[in-house]
């Protein structure tokens, strides 16, 4: 029996992803394995619409066509390298990286997204930086200094233009108040 895969947006962490293994079981579906983004099922007959709805019930959307998916598989590429692999993956080049993990040439990558989403994939790279800077200045355990470097920014005047540049604040006002609400990382172009 071939496992069916599906595809789902909004899925962006572990408890997405344990969420979704858990409303499917509950459904009585057999759930082989749930990445970000998508999830195996060893049955081969599913109701597409029984799982749309409890998809859309957690906030989440069951993704049905080609184009959407690689969009979704971009975005989630992008989380992962900024969000999940801390300084290591700052240090990378986000063209290759992308292209490598999705194994399609970048420039068919960024030509579909730029058309999809109305900003270039580089632009969505600097808003989920921004929203990692976001994240570690709440924390308050890392100096700016100590921030630029752990998200690969080549100085702290770098990350200081950009965050003024994003979010009309300057790094240390935004420290101080704190209640600037951050955005959620699969909402930095909505």
């Amino acid at each position: 029996m071939e496992p069916t895969k599906i595809y789902i947006k909004n899925m962006v962490c572990d408890r997405c992803k344990r969420v979704v293994e858990e409303e499917l079981t509950k459904l009585g579906y057999t759930v082989q394995q749930v990445e970000l983004g998508e999830a195996e099922l060893a049955d081969n007959t599913i109701n597409l619409e029984e799982i749309r709805q409890l998809l859309a019930k957690n906030g989440f959307e069951l993704l049905d066509d080609r184009k959407t998916r690689l969009i979704e598989q971009i975005k989630l590429a992008v989380i992962e390298l900024i969000h999940q692999q801390g300084e290591a993956g700052m240090h990378l080049n986000t063209s290759d990286y992308l292209a490598k993990k999705l194994g399609i040439d970048y420039h068919t990558l960024s030509t579909l997204f730029s058309a999809t989403e109305g900003v270039t994939i580089e632009k969505y790279v600097i808003l989920q930086r921004i929203e990692k800077v976001k994240e570690l200045l709440v924390y308050g355990e890392l100096s700016l200094k100590e921030i630029a470097y752990e998200l690969g920014y080549s100085s702290v005047a770098h990350l200081s233009n950009q965050f003024k540049k994003v979010t009309g604040l300057t790094a240390s006002h935004f420290k101080e108040i704190k209640t600037h609400k951050r955005k959620t990382i699969d909402k930095v172009i909505d």
